[in-house]
């Protein structure tokens, strides 16, 4: 609300409403705990005068009742008395004489249901109205205990009859007559002595109770009917009309309480609210009220907010010209330094302000001064540097033009993600090699050229470049705009901003499927050249040695027939022709082993088990699905040479004792497991065994998937899989 204003208007408006809200705050809270006390001092005062008119009533008719039974005790101690003096004058026997006092204080009635009872010293009743309670012991009682002790007086206490539900206030007066040890007690309920009580004993007293200018306390009974007032005593209030009579009927409802309400005196032109205290008397039907206006009570506080009001208006005159003064002192220094600002956006920074005082609008001048100064040595500094950023720029834009030129020639795919994996650029190359255009991958990520089986080695070439690692020449398969396999080495690393965050990644993909295709066809001829010479050894060296052995036994037999002496060196020969003939055949199930084996790679797997347990003495075991046929002679003869070289390694270095091979089909795929239980792999060795590289080699030329884990003394697992796209299951 404030913010178009100047900072001088701004002063004084935060200025009078700081003062304006403590001030109010202030005066209120004194007001109200005024007010507060006002009001506690009214109910105090109005409490304690129906209290005491309470007290003052209860008292005159403690007193009219105590002097009622009190005259009834003596009368009857005279007649009692006058019965025993006719007995000791010989006109009556004891006996009759107190036969005579019993039927003359049964005869008795005292208020309504009050009567006169006898009892002795020893609290043995031997007088009363009911004849079931005659010679009962009620010396238990504790009024009765106090009567035996005091001889005579007055006592109240709460008494039940029988018959009735709750206990109520008693009266009691007692006299003792001391010839016949009678105690003459005269009692009744003290609410049947109402008409006892004269109201002129204390009238004046309640009357000339006052409560401010012209509050007043009165008494009504329960009708209505006023038993004590100024002006309306002996009139039923309710059949009055002209005047709120409602709300002395919720006085006679509610019996005790407070009630503020209107009301407007006889010869007064308009009604005021009326504070009022009452209290009942139930034992007369009464009811006790003191009231008196409200505004005579809180008459104080007029004056009081008059007196908050005039030192508010005068407080505010000095604050208004306080902060006139104070603002015109910070005011008049601040314009001026915003015309010199205003100069130096202009571009004259030879500005200066005169510091003519130590406080903050003196610093203010001083900090003006030595920004003015640093300003125009940083406006040098600015010209000088956007001079170099201009030329660096330049530079930069012929660099990246020259690296463009670069990617663009460049014969291999070359394709820049950001961070989230979203191509920024890639080269002609990658359109001509994968079939997408740069307009339809930009900004973009293109998972879908990454094959699924492919996605395992994929994360973890994301995961090098993430890493800042640089990813090394890694074989993999990608897909075409046109759904075919491409045969790829990628090879990549992430660059970095000025402050050493990574800001992207550039990826280079080399198509390598013709020199796959190329390595296959090689390492095939191999193997057919191969199995060639497997063959001719097990079809013509074979036999032939196996001809050479017979003749040469012909001849042992005859020169062992002659007794000829070279019939020993003979037999050595023959010995030496089954050696050779063994390892011909040795060397032809190397060369050709399934095309040799009748059964195919699961007898020839199952061959590789048997010889390694027969010649190490390590228990090797195969385990096969025997549905799996393979028509690929040249698959079967990978799978065969990379178990052969798996089992190999486990002999030679794993120290094993144990080597499990098997193979079975799972779903599209097929899965080869070779375990052991020796020593594992050695990291650092892991990329440098030529064992290991051919088998990774032969893996990706059958397009199959290698995973080697190996754990210090728990042993290698060497784990293959592919689909089964050469199988006839």
């Amino acid at each position: 609300m404030l913010a178009g204003l100047r900072l001088r208007h701004k002063l004084l408006c935060y200025y009078s409403l700081l003062f304006t809200i403590s001030l109010s705050v202030g005066f209120a809270a004194f007001y109200f705990v005024i007010r507060a006390n006002i009001r506690s001092n009214i109910e105090s005062e109005l409490n304690n005068t129906t209290t005491a008119i309470y007290n003052l009533v209860r008292t005159s008719a403690t007193v009219s009742i105590k002097n009622y039974l009190r005259s009834a005790a003596e009368k009857n101690l005279e007649i009692i008395d006058s019965l025993r003096q006719r007995y000791l004058a010989g006109e009556m026997s004891e006996a009759q004489a107190k036969v005579e006092a019993g039927r003359i204080l049964l005869s008795q009635t005292i208020g309504e249901s009050g009567y006169i009872y006898c009892f002795d010293s020893n609290g043995i009743v031997v007088v009363h109205p009911s004849k079931a309670m005659l010679q009962t012991d009620v010396s238990e009682y504790s009024f009765v205990k106090d009567l035996v002790v005091k001889k005579k007086g007055y006592i109240e206490y709460n008494w039940k009859n029988p018959g009735e539900n709750v206990a109520r206030p008693k009266a009691l007066y007692m006299i003792h007559y001391e010839p016949w040890d009678w105690f003459i007690s005269v009692s009744s309920y003290r609410e049947e002595f109402k008409g006892l009580v004269n109201v002129d004993d204390f009238r004046q007293n309640i009357l000339d109770l006052k409560f401010g200018k012209t509050g007043y306390a009165y008494v009504i009974d329960n009708e209505g009917t006023a038993i004590i007032h100024p002006q309306l005593e002996g009139i039923n209030i309710l059949t009055l009309e002209g005047f709120p009579n409602e709300y002395l009927a919720n006085i006679l409802e509610q019996k005790e309480g407070r009630l503020i309400y209107p009301w407007k005196n006889p010869g007064e032109s308009k009604s005021r609210l009326k504070f009022c205290v009452f209290y009942s008397i139930e034992e007369y039907d009464w009811i006790v009220v003191a009231a008196s206006y409200q505004d005579e009570f809180y008459e104080p506080l007029r004056t009081l907010r008059i007196i908050c009001l005039a030192t508010f208006v005068i407080t505010m005159l000095f604050v208004l010209s306080l902060t006139f003064k104070i603002s015109e002192a910070i005011t008049s220094p601040l314009q001026k330094l915003m015309s010199h600002f205003n100069s130096a956006s202009k571009g004259n920074f030879n500005l200066r302000m005169e510091a003519t005082s130590a406080d903050e609008i003196g610093q203010l001048a001083n900090y003006f001064n030595w920004f003015m100064e640093q300003l125009t040595e940083y406006s040098n500094n600015l010209k000088q540097e956007i001079r170099f950023r201009q030329e660096t720029e330049q530079n930069l834009l012929m660099s990246e033009n020259r690296y463009r030129s670069v990617m663009e020639a460049a014969a291999d795919p070359i394709v820049i993600y950001d961070m989230e994996g979203k191509v920024n650029y890639f080269n002609p190359a990658f359109e001509k090699v994968f079939g997408w255009s740069l307009s339809q991958c930009q900004n973009k990520k293109i998972d879908s050229f990454v094959p699924q089986e492919n996605w395992p080695e994929t994360q973890i070439m994301i995961e090098t470049i993430k890493s800042g690692k640089v990813l090394q020449a890694t074989e993999t398969n990608r897909y075409t705009k046109t759904g075919e396999i491409c045969n790829v080495s990628i090879s990549g690393a992430a660059f970095k901003d000025k402050t050493g965050k990574l800001t992207g990644s550039v990826v280079i993909f080399r198509d390598i499927t013709g020199t796959k295709k190329l390595t296959k066809q090689l390492l095939d001829s191999g193997d057919s050249i191969r199995q060639d010479i497997g063959q001719d050894l097990h079809d013509d060296l074979c036999p032939h040695l196996i001809g050479i052995g017979g003749l040469v036994s012909a001849l042992q037999i005859t020169l062992e027939q002659e007794g000829h002496s070279g019939a020993e060196r003979a037999k050595q020969v023959v010995g030496l022709i089954d050696e050779a003939t063994s390892k011909a055949r040795g060397l032809a199930r190397g060369l050709c082993p399934v095309h040799l084996v009748s059964f195919g790679l699961q007898s020839a797997l199952e061959g590789i088990a048997n010889k390694t347990s027969a010649s190490s003495g390590i228990t090797c075991t195969y385990n096969g699905d025997s549905s799996l046929d393979f028509n690929d002679n040249s698959l079967a003869t990978h799978l065969y040479y990379i178990v052969q070289e798996a089992v190999n390694n486990s002999v030679k270095h794993a120290s094993a004792t144990t080597i499990d091979i098997s193979l079975c089909k799972e779903e599209e795929y097929i899965h080869l497991h070779i375990t052991d239980n020796g020593k594992g792999i050695v990291r650092s060795k892991d990329c440098k065994g030529i064992g290991l590289q051919i088998m990774q080699y032969r893996t990706q030329v059958i397009g199959a998937f290698l995973e080697i884990t190996s754990k210090p003394d728990e042993g290698t697992t060497i784990y293959l899989f592919m689909k089964k796209t050469t199988l006839a299951s």
